[in-house]
């Protein structure tokens, strides 16, 4: 994202502040299903109200400080993800839940990781065992540690650098770079048993 888009998403803030309602709508379209999408895999069992609740109320606490945004520093997907981690937290503090997991993709999402196994086997075979595969993947990643899962989550399907990751998740840069080894040595080693086990 160029230094002009993040300009634009302060600027956009600051016109809502000075009471332009259509610039907040431009900012709330650009960002609006990858926010969702971000709260609902971190909810655990998928609760589509939950998240929509979770989802408004970010967007509210975004409508209200917005003004403490700085493009400067980051970027603003990373500001409003760890604005969502927050109320996801109130949320999870609010139903005495503390775990936050990968819920399976939406109909047409990409598996977490691109893998399809090798072998002479028919179209539909293939197909069958890569959604089996995304299926057992998806599994995999919600075994995984809590934060553990919460670093692959922001790296692996947000897209968010090392660096994001750990400003939205409070924790030092190798902190978050242990988090996703981990993370990966653990689900590399779910493959190699998936492997075998469909050999």
């Amino acid at each position: 994202m160029t230094q002009e888009t993040r300009d634009d998403e302060q600027t956009l803030l600051l016109m809502h502040a000075r009471g332009d309602r259509l610039a907040f709508g431009r900012l709330y379209d650009r960002y609006d299903r990858q926010c969702f999408d971000f709260i609902r895999r971190m909810l655990n069992p998928p609760d589509d109200a939950a998240a929509e609740d979770v989802h408004q109320e970010t967007w509210l606490a975004v409508a209200r400080s917005g003004h403490s945004f700085d493009g400067s520093k980051s970027r603003f997907v990373t500001w409003l993800f760890t604005v969502a981690r927050n109320k996801l937290m109130d949320h999870f503090r609010k139903s005495k839940k503390s775990h936050l997991v990968l819920v399976g993709p939406e109909q047409g999402d990409e598996p977490a990781l691109d893998h399809v196994p090798a072998g002479e086997t028919s179209a539909p075979d293939r197909l069958l065992d890569a959604s089996r595969l995304g299926a057992d993947i998806l599994d995999a990643v919600s075994r995984l540690p809590e934060h553990q899962r919460e670093t692959f989550i922001l790296f692996a399907l947000e897209d968010l650098s090392l660096a994001e990751v750990a400003e939205v998740t409070c924790v030092g840069i190798e902190t978050a770079k242990s988090r996703l080894r981990y993370a990966r040595s653990a689900l590399r080693q779910s493959l190699v048993r998936w492997e075998q086990g469909h050999a």
